[in-house]
């Protein structure tokens, strides 16, 4: 079978090679998928760098979410255990981690569905408590992770004001349905929020970006807002001031959506069971900016790994456009 491999660690464009290697034999509690639709993400590119979390042995292959179907025919959503990802014609997964895809989406859309806005649902929903009328602050808000949160939080109730880098983003997050777009090369974030909220700042804070972006979230806070901290796009992890926090009564919040799958695996297939109603209901549907064949894998990652896409890039390893 086809499958991108990393040989050494570096560039996505630069390291990422289409082999021709075996297919992964599942093992205990495992099975075998053909992969349908690999969607990409901000850790394979980190993946590639060496700088995930997890830094599986070389050579690997990145993909860390595909809709697929298994030997027995069920179309499935699945992580895929590394060192084999989903940037391949086959995977392996657990059998316990599978989810049904959604009838309501196509096989793109539902590689898109998984964590993406498990990471939104669990985010807004179990960590920061998000109430209807209450202003959410998106960060990225036109980019794969930003983009579900902006439907999720449309979908509780909030008005939505996205942060993003350029016109054309702030084209996508219009359409997405933001209440407001900001667009943080040209305009001020602290006072397009302020004035937004008649100076009470933003109750909830998603950011996916770390750096700049939290430090800008946290003078435009409303008393008793919640900062959920959900990744470090930029390469900069904030060092909050615990001090400021204290003055300014707002909540730090943390999210490694990861650990549910362990911790609390029945609270991951309920939100799955929730946004397959969403999606059916037409409330959410991931924003799918690219269809990729398999010989572009290389240049999707690289591009997210550069922050110049928008939406999802997802890889059909037929070269179809499901």
């Amino acid at each position: 079978m086809q499958a991108w491999r990393v040989h050494r660690n570096g560039e996505p464009s630069e390291v990422m090679q289409l082999d021709e290697t075996d297919r992964p034999t599942p093992g205990d509690g495992q099975v075998l998928i053909e992969v349908r639709a690999a969607n990409v993400n901000f850790p394979d590119a980190l993946l590639c760098r060496g700088q995930y979390q997890v830094r599986p042995p070389l050579p690997f292959t990145p993909g860390v979410e595909i809709c697929g179907v298994t030997a027995d025919g069920r179309r499935v959503l699945a992580t895929p255990a590394l060192p084999h990802g989903g940037l391949a014609e086959y995977v392996v997964a657990d059998e316990a981690g599978l989810l049904p895809a959604p009838d309501s989406l196509d096989d793109a859309e539902a590689a898109a569905l998984h964590i993406g806005y498990q990471t939104g649902w669990f985010g807004l929903h179990r960590r920061a408590r998000l109430q209807a009328g209450e202003t959410l602050l998106v960060h990225a808000a036109a980019g794969g992770v930003g983009s579900a949160a902006v439907q999720l939080g449309k979908a509780a109730g909030a008005t939505v004001i996205g942060v993003v880098g350029g016109p054309e983003k702030a084209a996508v997050a219009r359409e997405l349905g933001c209440d407001l777009v900001i667009d943080r090369r040209s305009e001020d974030i602290v006072a397009a929020v302020k004035e937004a909220t008649g100076g009470r700042g933003a109750d909830v804070v998603y950011d996916p970006v770390g750096g700049d972006a939290y430090a800008k979230s946290v003078k435009c806070i409303a008393f008793e807002g919640r900062v959920l901290v959900v990744g470090f796009a930029s390469g900069a992890i904030p060092t909050p001031g615990l001090n400021h926090a204290l003055v300014k009564n707002y909540s730090i919040v943390g999210l490694h959506w990861g650990l549910y799958n362990t911790k609390d695996p029945a609270a991951v297939r309920a939100c799955h069971d929730e946004l397959t109603e969403l999606a059916a209901r037409g409330v959410v549907k991931p924003l799918i900016s690219e269809r990729v064949p398999m010989a572009d894998a290389a240049r999707a990652v690289q591009r997210v790994a550069d922050g110049t896409s928008t939406g999802r890039i997802v890889v059909l390893p037929s070269g179809g456009t499901r």
